[in-house]
């Protein structure tokens, strides 16, 4: 008489574990950070201005998703070739994207939600000034904001914004004052600007 098989044997129930319970359990590997420090605030209000994600920016210049984080994150300079090649991609010369002056005396900040009101600007008219405009979404800034704190009319920051205006030298200190970076990287835009032409 042959032997009789028990109707769910111990393989038969690890099956099923495996099928039905394994995947209610599920555990990632990194956290997601909410908020980030960032260090150098140019690249990423050039990146944001252009909306070229991080992730993109690797992918296009074949680097780690992690190197780029880096840069942005913790004000690291890349290597000289990886130096040139996110230059050349962004169309800005070296000593704006990775000021060392910048990445190191810059306050450390906390990356908010994205501006929604920047986004608007944006998408309405074309933009001249990207890495101004960039730092307003990277510090959630809108025009009306900046305007008033710099103690300027909102339709003078939005010329700087959207028309490429390269404002007299006593707005360029006020500009520099706010935002503590150099005015020759402020308005960089404007500058390359008018040495092309």
């Amino acid at each position: 008489m042959p032997k009789q098989q028990e109707p769910h044997s111990i393989q038969a129930w690890s099956l099923i574990n495996r099928k039905y319970l394994g995947k209610g359990i599920r555990v990632k590997r990194f956290r997601k950070p909410s908020r980030c420090q960032i260090r150098n605030r140019v690249l990423l209000a050039v990146l944001m201005a252009n909306d070229i994600k991080l992730s993109q920016l690797a992918e296009e210049i074949s680097v780690s998703s992690r190197s780029v984080s880096a840069w942005v994150y913790e004000g690291r300079i890349p290597g000289k070739k990886n130096l040139d090649k996110v230059c050349q991609y962004l169309g800005y010369p070296h000593h704006i994207l990775f000021n060392h002056t910048v990445t190191s005396t810059s306050p450390i900040i906390c990356q908010p939600s994205s501006s929604r009101f920047m986004r608007r600007t944006l998408t309405r008219s074309p933009v001249s000034n990207k890495i101004l405009t960039g730092l307003c979404m990277v510090h959630d800034l809108s025009v009306s904001d900046v305007s008033e704190w710099m103690d300027i009319h909102p339709g003078t920051f939005r010329k700087w914004l959207h028309q490429g205006t390269l404002p007299s030298a006593s707005f360029q200190d006020r500009a520099e004052q706010f935002f503590r970076i150099p005015k020759f990287i402020l308005f960089a835009d404007c500058i390359l600007q008018n040495e092309e032409s």
